[in-house]
């Protein structure tokens, strides 16, 4: 059941501000991978969040549960909102321009809508969102299957690799309903303690950190994708999944995807394709379509 009579005014521009952490956090990556490995630039960027969040919460007087179960449940969260989708996206954006990621990894509330429908049934579904389900779904076979028909190889691949991501995104926003009773920072903290002890080991296992010399340009990007892309995202996300619901929460995606192409191009230089463009526009139409009539239940409640 959603929790969208906790809503307030505020929590939509911290939809906002949650789209835009993670819209750029896309060129971020795209930066980091320059110099960093995938593995190592997703640890650095799990350890330096904790890292900013954890004396936060000291200094608020918030203490992490002494419980077993609720750090099974940061450890199944880490690994569904952190560990494999990050890790996805850095490589694949080795291949995959920023822009072109961030319009794939757009796809989470169709997933979330999906498994929400299928399998949890506890927010309501209707015609409206069915429809931007299949046009959402068209958008991102335009997309890919241009890769597909071209022979693109790796790039196919890393493109199928982000969309993966979203369906991890998506099971992590449904699951996110168990932390509501927590202080949004307690789950944020605990889900990132519990992917960096997954992800310094295999980051020392496969790259052996200490031999690279990443340039400042990617170090920066590590930096702001840490502070800006999760630490403080990652507080404002579980809030809003308190307060606007797994499905409302996702609604940062339609917003997110013409963020980031707008950061990639101003910062990167990109420039997608024809087709790319209007598998963007069936993308945010279908999220829209999805999430639009939510927002304005919530704005009822």
């Amino acid at each position: 059941m959603s929790d969208s009579k906790n809503a307030a005014p505020v929590d939509y521009l911290l939809l906002l501000v949650l789209a835009t952490a993670w819209g750029a956090a896309y060129t971020f990556i795209k930066i980091g991978v320059e110099t960093i490995p995938p593995v190592t630039l997703i640890a650095g960027r799990t350890v330096l969040a904790a890292a900013l969040l954890y004396p936060l919460m000291r200094l608020i007087g918030v203490r992490f549960p002494g419980d077993a179960r609720s750090w099974r449940q940061f450890l199944l969260q880490a690994c569904m909102n952190s560990v494999i989708p990050f890790t996805l996206i850095a490589w694949a954006e080795q291949t995959v321009d920023a822009g072109l990621a961030v319009i794939l990894n757009t796809t989470t509330p169709i997933f979330t809508f999906l498994i929400t429908l299928a399998v949890t049934r506890h927010e309501p579904a209707g015609a409206r969102k069915l429809i931007g389900v299949v046009v959402g779904l068209a958008g991102v076979a335009l997309i890919i299957g241009v890769g597909a028909l071209g022979g693109l190889g790796r790039a196919l691949i890393a493109q199928l690799a982000i969309v993966s991501a979203s369906v991890c995104y998506a099971g992590a926003v449904i699951f996110g309903r168990n932390f509501a009773q927590m202080h949004p920072m307690v789950p944020a903290t605990g889900s990132l303690v519990c992917g960096a002890a997954i992800l310094v080991p295999a980051s020392l296992v496969l790259d052996q950190p200490w031999t690279l010399v990443p340039s400042l340009r990617s170090l920066a990007a590590l930096a702001s994708l840490a502070a800006v892309s999760t630490a403080l995202a990652f507080v404002i996300y579980f809030r809003l999944v308190r307060t606007l619901g797994s499905i409302g929460t996702t609604a940062q995606s339609y917003l997110r995807a013409p963020i980031g192409v707008a950061i990639g191009i101003l910062f990167l230089g990109e420039a997608l394709s024809p087709t790319a463009w209007i598998g963007f526009v069936c993308v945010v139409v279908g999220v829209a379509a999805m999430t639009l009539p939510a927002r304005r239940a919530y704005a009822k409640a």
